[in-house]
């Protein structure tokens, strides 16, 4: 009996003992499995994080601190607010997981929209405009030629930079040309370039030096004039550039780069009172009726005057009645003056039947009245002929283009 009370003391420790142990081993394995999934946040890193959030991502961090309880460490958002919808190339539509704070690169954006994305480059703002200047040759042109100019106000220089030529029209295949340089009105005086054997092409990267006064450089005209030397090195010329020193083409100590075609010399003797070469331009769109004076030559001045300014009026008339009246700028002490001006009046396709042109050259001194040099009058039928009417019939027949003519002055009298 007392063996048998023993073994059951006995038993019921032993199963007290192992029912401790279980309790335990339990106890222990709850704390590792607690330790796995409890999130320690590191000190320091609450602020950092909120404050982030609300530089970077607004809705998400608004959302998260208002559904997020107290005493959770975390919230896992639901499904439909970390994913979203991007189109695929076959039409079809696949869900994406989103980063909580996409970059601004990263933006889905639709294919649809023509602007690109914010960064990019567009290649056609940066695109160069095409120099055609040694391209585009008007048909019938004698060549081209470049030339820079830099006027120095305190030196009072005009440097004159050389540089080519293309397409001269020589006499035969092999050109010779070399240029000679002149300051209008002084005819005596001249600057040559090298001559460049056999080339109708020439580079020239020669420089020239003019001493001018600043007062006189205005009225002054820069000629280059192009010439083919032969065998027996004679000089046939092929062309002429007249540039005349603007005001807005000297302003400031800088070097401009200038390429002008050449023009032919008028073999036609002068007139009794001179000539005067300008061109006439019609634009239909516009109603704009244009006038560039080139030039004049021959120029009968008087002789009694020792301060002498030329210039050219421009008058626009409807049956012989003053519309509007346009002046070029005085040239002095010239009978050869150079212009190069250009005027516009406006005009409607209707009035141009019994509208003309009145270009007069005049010769005006210091305290007297000007004096009528010469005056041609272009227009229709009821105003002109031969030449003056075949301009200004020419002008309408050429709508993109400026006419260019030499015209012969008479000494009639104004209306």
């Amino acid at each position: 009996m007392a063996e048998q009370v023993a073994l059951v003391i006995g038993g019921l420790a032993g199963g007290l003992l192992l029912l401790l142990l279980l309790i335990w081993v339990s106890c222990c394995l709850w704390k590792r499995l607690c330790a796995m999934f409890t999130y320690e946040e590191l000190p320091g890193t609450t602020a950092a994080s909120s404050t982030q959030g609300d530089k970077l991502c607004p809705p998400y961090a608004a959302r998260t601190q208002t559904s997020r309880p107290p005493g959770v460490p975390f919230v896992v958002p639901p499904s439909f607010q970390d994913r979203d919808w991007v189109p695929l190339n076959s039409g079809e539509w696949a869900q994406v997981p989103r980063d909580p704070c996409p970059a601004p690169e990263l933006l889905p954006h639709t294919s649809s929209s023509n602007l690109g994305m914010v960064g990019t480059i567009n290649p056609e703002l940066y695109k160069f405009l095409e120099d055609t200047s040694e391209t585009d040759f008007p048909e019938g042109c004698l060549g081209r030629l470049w030339f820079s100019l830099e006027y120095q106000q305190e030196a009072e220089r005009l440097l004159v930079g050389l540089i080519k030529a293309r397409r001269l029209q020589g006499p035969s295949e092999t050109c010779s040309p070399l240029v000679k340089l002149h300051l209008l009105p002084d005819e005596r005086h001249f600057l040559q370039s090298k001559t460049k054997h056999k080339t109708s092409n020439p580079q020239f990267d020669e420089h020239f030096i003019f001493q001018v006064s600043s007062k006189s450089i205005t009225q002054r005209v820069l000629r280059f004039s192009v010439y083919h030397v032969d065998r027996q090195r004679k000089h046939q010329l092929l062309g002429q550039v007249f540039f005349p020193l603007k005001n807005e083409t000297l302003a400031g100590d800088c070097q401009r780069l200038i390429w002008r075609d050449l023009e032919a010399e008028s073999l036609e003797p002068p007139s009794e009172f001179g000539d005067l070469q300008f061109c006439l331009g019609y634009n239909d769109c516009l109603r704009r009726l244009t006038v560039v004076v080139l030039r004049a030559k021959g120029l009968q001045l008087q002789e009694d005057t020792s301060f002498v300014s030329v210039c050219v009026k421009v008058s626009l008339m409807n049956h012989n009645k003053f519309v509007k009246c346009k002046k070029t700028s005085a040239v002095l002490g010239s009978a050869n003056p150079v212009y190069s001006e250009t005027f516009s009046f406006k005009a409607d396709p209707a009035e141009l039947d019994t509208a003309s042109l009145s270009l007069t050259v005049l010769q005006g001194a210091e305290g007297e009245k000007s004096h009528v040099l010469g005056r041609v009058v272009v227009g229709s039928y009821m105003y002109a002929r031969g030449k003056q009417l075949e301009h200004w019939n020419e002008m309408f027949s050429k709508p993109k283009e400026l006419v260019k003519r030499w015209h012969a002055l008479c000494r009639t009298t104004e209306p």
